[in-house]
Order: structure tokens, then C-alpha cells, then sequence
């Protein structure tokens, strides 16, 4: 069986010996390097895990997992050194994905398979990509909250990193899919919270300090949506909040079944791992040489949010 291993160290990835580029080990194993954008990041550590799941069921692939902890010089020293190190194929969860993209034109020039995910690097020659399209994400929750918000409301919007192509687009989505429909709505809070729960709930607890009234939390994505509810959830002032994400989580499903979370949309971790997976092999065995997929993106709410906790337990993660 082969090995699956989590690095948490940018430094440890230069103690992996050199494999020849492009071409499976002595054993016949292909050795993939997946960089994670940031473990603490909800998604992202359930996208890791889902990837090296996934990696179990192929025995010519081993996959070795690197936190990128939020950073992006350390997302980009882990670029380098697998580069240096020789995988076979470099997969990328960038953290910016503008501050990425002239590491991932180097694994390229390289000669080494080069696929970004969550979000993709579009417009690199010779890379590969498996993704979701942003901006239907956001559109799923914004086309039902037009009929749901109420007239004259009040809302806050957290909004993941600058430069990120899924946070820039979630937020493009929002303002033409609803804001630009509903001019009535006042925005009292807009900030980046970077994806990041603790953020959002430090910011959350500024604007309740400051807003007797807020009708909806409008999140790029379900961690700072659950941080924002976390603020609200024992407050009577807020009950019945609206509140909107994007990913699926098992915690957003959860907190969608106890009536605390409005809706989200899945972007299955699954479905990307097994997509990134299944890229990864056609691309080292030579069956294809550039592919570039996009999953499905369903809105969940309390009418079908059974289907997705069930799924998140017959995965393990409830």
C-alpha cells in the first residue's frame, strides 16, 4: 500500500529524495506533491484529506500533502522545493492566485505536470486545472436571496483574500446577482476575513457593537458564515438572521439542518479529489496532456440538506 503522508513544514519537503522528472519510481509509483493552500482553513483541510482518501484507491500514485499555511511565501517555497525535489506533478491550492502563478509557469518549464485547484491559475500554458465556477457558486445563494431578504435590510459581507480568483468572483456575483437588483439593501459591514472563522467573528463582533439591526450575513464562504453566526447565535436582537456561504461543509450543513444558516452551495471536496486524482493519473501515464474540469455547484438548504449530511457521514467526516 502505498504511502500518504501530511508535511506541515515548508523545510521538511527538501528532506523527500530527488525522483527522476516525469517518470514513475523503481516501484512504479508516481510521486505527487499536493500544496495546500492553508490546513487551518476548514475547506482546505477537508480538500487535503479528501485528496489523500482518494489517493489510496490508485497503487501507482503517492501523494504527499504541504500546508501552506495562509502564506504565500510559503506556498511558493513549497513550489520550489518540489520542484527541485522532482515530483512528478505539482498540484496547487493557491493562496493568491497571482502570487502563484509565475511559480507555477516554473514547475511547467520544469517538465513537471502542473494542475491547479480552488482555485484555478487560468491562461498557464501547458497547466492543468480541476475547479468550480465561482461566480454560479455565489449566484446560486444571491438568486434566492432576492426573494428572501427582506425590503430595506441591513447586511454584512465577509469576503476571502484579495487577489483570490473564487473570493474576487464570489463578490463580483453578489453585486450583479443581487445588490445591483436590490437597490434598498445597505451594506453596514464589509471586510476581508481571508476565509478565516476567528476573523470573521472579530469582525462580526464589531458590527453587532455598532448596528442595532442586521438582516443577513452574506459570506464567501461557510467558515467566516459559521464565525459571523457564532457572534449572533445566543443574541434574541438577531434572531432569524439570514445567512449564506459557499462550500457545503459538514459544519455548514449542520448549521443549515438547525435553522441557523440560510443556504450554501456545495462545492464538493470529494468531487475535486477525485477529479484531481483522476487528472493526475491521465496526465502521467500519458493518456491526455491537459485537461481542465469543473465540478458541479448545487445550492443546499433546508429542503435537500439531509442529502448532504448524509453524504458528509458516509464519508466519515460526521
Amino acid at each position: 500500500m502505498k504511502k500518504i503522508m501530511l508535511a506541515l513544514l515548508a523545510l521538511s519537503l527538501m528532506c523527500v529524495p530527488a525522483f527522476a522528472n516525469g517518470q514513475a519510481e523503481d516501484d512504479g509509483t508516481y510521486k505527487v506533491a499536493y500544496i495546500a493552500r492553508a490546513q487551518a482553513d476548514s475547506f482546505a483541510a477537508w480538500l487535503a484529506n479528501a485528496v489523500m482518501e482518494e489517493a489510496d484507491k490508485y497503487d501507482d500514485i503517492s501523494v504527499k500533502v504541504f500546508d501552506g499555511q495562509a502564506s504565500d511565501d510559503r506556498v511558493n517555497s513549497l513550489i520550489e522545493n518540489a520542484i527541485v525535489n522532482k515530483f512528478d506533478a505539482i498540484i496547487i491550492q493557491p493562496n493568491n492566485g497571482e502570487s502563484q502563478r509565475p511559480y507555477a509557469e516554473k514547475v511547467v518549464d520544469a517538465g513537471i505536470i502542473c494542475i491547479t485547484t480552488n482555485a484555478r491559475i487560468a491562461g498557464i500554458p501547458g497547466a492543468s486545472s480541476v475547479d468550480a465556477d465561482p461566480y454560479e457558486q455565489a449566484a446560486v445563494n444571491a438568486r434566492v436571496a432576492i426573494q428572501q431578504i427582506p425590503e430595506n435590510a441591513n447586511v454584512v459581507v465577509l469576503k476571502g483574500p484579495p487577489g483570490n480568483f473564487h473570493a474576487d468572483e464570489r463578490r463580483v456575483s453578489w453585486e450583479k446577482e443581487f445588490f445591483a437588483k436590490r437597490p434598498d439593501v445597505t451594506i453596514v459591514g464589509e471586510q476581508i476575513a481571508n476565509w478565516n472563522k476567528d476573523e470573521a467573528m472579530a469582525l462580526m463582533e464589531d458590527w453587532v457593537q455598532s448596528n442595532d439591526r442586521i438582516d443577513a450575513i452574506i459570506a464567501m464562504n461557510d467558515n467566516m458564515c459559521a464565525g459571523a453566526l457564532e457572534v449572533v447565535k445566543d443574541n434574541a436582537k438577531f434572531d432569524g438572521i439570514l445567512a449564506y456561504g459557499v462550500d457545503g461543509t459538514a459544519e455548514a450543513t449542520l448549521l443549515i439542518k438547525d435553522g441557523l444558516m440560510t443556504s450554501t452551495c456545495l462545492q464538493s471536496a470529494y468531487a475535486l479529489a477525485e477529479n484531481l486524482l483522476s487528472t493526475s493519473h491521465k496526465l502521467l501515464t500519458g493518456a491526455e496532456s491537459q485537461i481542465d474540469i469543473d465540478i458541479d455547484c448545487p445550492l443546499v438548504n433546508m429542503e435537500n440538506v439531509d442529502e448532504y449530511i448524509e453524504m458528509h457521514k458516509r464519508a466519515g467526516a460526521l
